[in-house]
């Protein structure tokens, strides 16, 4: 008999409550967003977490760009591309410990330099993104 696998929940449990201010979309608008993210899986790329990455960074990065865009205040493309985003459980194939979150973290603080003139980040919303990158990473660990 196997032996089931069992994943690392963190004790914080899901994010609750905490989304990014909506008027981030209408100040973006989708063509900056997925600039933003094209340019955050770039980074990605260069980094020690790059093996958790389909090999077609562009797709992926588009992928996210459409989650992103609903996160932000705008149209829900993700869900009408892919279904309901279940993120953890889309996730739950790669072991994503702390130290993948804090390199997945600081790829984006990289490309978040200058945010407002790069892609017309509304800087007034910078800490509620910020906060929502935070705990959507924390809850995307599974692995200790």
């Amino acid at each position: 008999m196997s032996q089931e696998h069992r994943f690392y929940i963190p004790p914080s449990g899901p994010p609750q409550g905490i989304t990014p201010d909506s008027r981030i979309y209408a100040a973006m608008g989708e063509n900056n967003i997925y600039k933003m993210l094209e340019e955050f899986y770039l980074e990605l790329e260069k980094s020690s977490i790059r093996h958790l990455f389909p090999p077609d960074m562009k797709a992926a990065s588009e992928r996210s760009a459409a989650f992103f865009v609903f996160i932000l205040g705008g149209p829900p493309l993700y869900q009408q591309q892919f279904g309901s985003p279940r993120m953890r459980q889309r996730h739950l194939s790669f072991a994503i410990d702390e130290e993948a979150r804090q390199v997945w973290l600081n790829c984006f603080k990289h490309i978040l330099q200058d945010a407002d003139k790069k892609y017309h980040f509304p800087m007034e919303y910078m800490d509620s993104f910020w906060r929502f990158l935070d705990q959507f990473s924390i809850w995307m660990i599974n692995t200790k």
